[in-house]
């Protein structure tokens, strides 16, 4: 009896013709995600604010995959609603979704206003929230399950003394959202898991990485705590996101995977 042909284990790594949706697409994240998954050949639908920015990351993809933009922030059910039927109408489905989008406002919290603190809760836990909303409601009504991923922080299990009372909360919100979620949804298979970074290269980080003085001092201390020697790149998260996207990790649910060098191992 002849065998059957081989299949190559890096085919379970394939996200051609896969219809996903990033939010906080234009972010330093986001687009290194957007690169990464147009040159496999996902059918991409990008959203974000900034209709220039967006615009300008749509022209530079050069990949086999299509691209869809969408200029919006996931800050109400009607936007988390629309940014998915967006792609539903252009692509027929909905595969993975990227919640990318987030910010961050650092003060004491003896000095803090509660609308920065409420700003923080808002982009971060609710925002990622309305876009599980919004995804679920397609995903669990098809065949096929999907694949969710988060993006939250080493700050979701770490505190910092720098003024983070309300991004590390809400980061570690995001954490439980996707634990939460990858239990309620198991049985329709789909799967939700978190990204977790340390410091990356971003318009909010790019001072960490010049050599003046502050830069050095407050990047060695960093550098100290992070067995592998370097600040991290956009780029590097690449490689576990296309990971979790994929049926590579088809058997992996609810899981805070950090990207970090090793922070979080010291």
């Amino acid at each position: 009896m002849a065998l059957a042909p081989a299949v190559s284990p890096l085919a379970r790594f394939t996200i051609d013709g896969r219809s996903i949706v990033i939010t906080g697409a234009t972010g330093a994240l986001g687009s290194a995600a957007a690169r990464a998954l147009n040159a496999l050949g996902a059918r991409l639908t990008l959203v974000g604010g900034n209709a220039d920015k967006l615009d300008a990351l749509a022209a530079e993809l050069d990949g086999p995959g299509p691209v869809e933009t969408v200029r919006r922030r996931p800050d109400t059910p009607d936007d988390a609603e629309a940014i998915i039927s967006a792609a539903v109408k252009t692509y027929g489905d909905v595969h993975g979704l990227l919640v990318a989008s987030g910010t961050n406002h650092v003060a004491p919290i003896t000095e803090m206003k509660v609308e920065d603190f409420d700003a923080v809760q808002s982009a971060n836990i609710r925002g990622s929230w309305l876009m599980c909303q919004a995804v679920g409601r397609h995903m669990l009504g098809r065949d096929g399950g999907g694949s969710v991923v988060l993006v939250s922080s080493t700050r979701g299990r770490l505190g910092h003394p720098a003024g983070y009372s309300a991004y590390c909360p809400s980061k570690a919100a995001v954490d439980l959202l996707g634990r939460s979620l990858a239990a309620e949804w198991g049985g329709a298979g789909v799967r939700v898991n978190v990204l977790a970074p340390t410091v990356f290269r971003s318009e909010l980080t790019a001072w960490m990485y010049e050599e003046d003085e502050k830069a050095t001092a407050t990047r060695e201390a960093m550098l100290a705590r992070i067995p592998l020697g370097r600040l991290a790149e956009p780029e590097d998260f690449a490689g576990a996101l296309i990971y979790l996207l994929s049926d590579a990790s088809s058997f992996v649910t609810g899981q805070v995977l950090y990207l970090d060098g090793g922070y979080t191992a010291c």
